[in-house]
């Protein structure tokens, strides 16, 4: 279990990156007192771990009602978090998880706690296709699911804890310190996802 937690929480905290979601956060919640804004990363928080916790656990069915191999699903998902490092890479994230639609609305709205923040944010294609992932090449038993579980809970505990001070890092932070951040974390999650798809490009070659 400690094996599978060491693999699967840096691969669920540097695709979720509460610190990418940190300049997006300030911006739409400008207007918002602190209670609010800590109301709001609290209920974002809670939902997208739901939502990551979901798919882990029954995710599983999706590969037997799509008739798709884990293999296939492993080369995916790579591809996916791939496209997220290079955002990363480029100080651009959250470019492949929403929208400018998305964006602009979640400005203009009263409360952006489930959307944007908790989808597409924090539990976007690329965080849902890891933990299915993840759960998938490990088994779906107790042996893999606590671990996975404990650390998509984990995760959404430090992204809880990162955008209720997200205007404080923000300020010590500076856009130059959060894009070294981003770049630091996109190199992490390029490895990756490189190891994503060459696990599973080497089981469908087999296949």
């Amino acid at each position: 279990m400690l094996s599978i937690f060491a693999i699967a929480l840096p691969a669920v905290l540097f695709i979720v990156d509460p610190i990418g979601v940190v300049p997006l956060f300030v911006a739409m919640t400008a207007k918002d007192s602190p209670e609010k804004c800590r109301a709001m990363a609290r209920r974002a928080c809670i939902t997208a771990a739901g939502v990551l916790t979901f798919f882990a656990l029954f995710g599983t069915v999706v590969f037997q009602v799509f008739g798709v191999t884990l293999a296939a699903f492993r080369v995916a998902g790579g591809l996916l978090l791939m496209l997220t490092a290079l955002d990363m890479l480029r100080a651009q994230n959250p470019g492949t998880r929403t929208s400018v639609a998305e964006t602009e609305e979640g400005a203009t709205s009263d409360d952006i706690a489930i959307v944007p923040l908790a989808m597409p944010l924090l539990a976007g294609p690329g965080a849902i296709a890891t933990v299915m992932v993840l759960m998938a090449q490990h088994g779906a038993g107790l042996e893999a699911a606590v671990p996975v579980v404990a650390a998509i809970l984990l995760t959404m505990s430090v992204a809880y804890l990162t955008l209720r001070s997200a205007k404080t890092i923000k300020r010590v932070l500076r856009q130059t310190g959060i894009a070294i951040l981003e770049r630091i974390f996109g190199l992490i999650l390029a490895a990756i996802a490189v190891q994503f798809v060459f696990e599973g490009g080497k089981e469908l070659l087999k296949g």
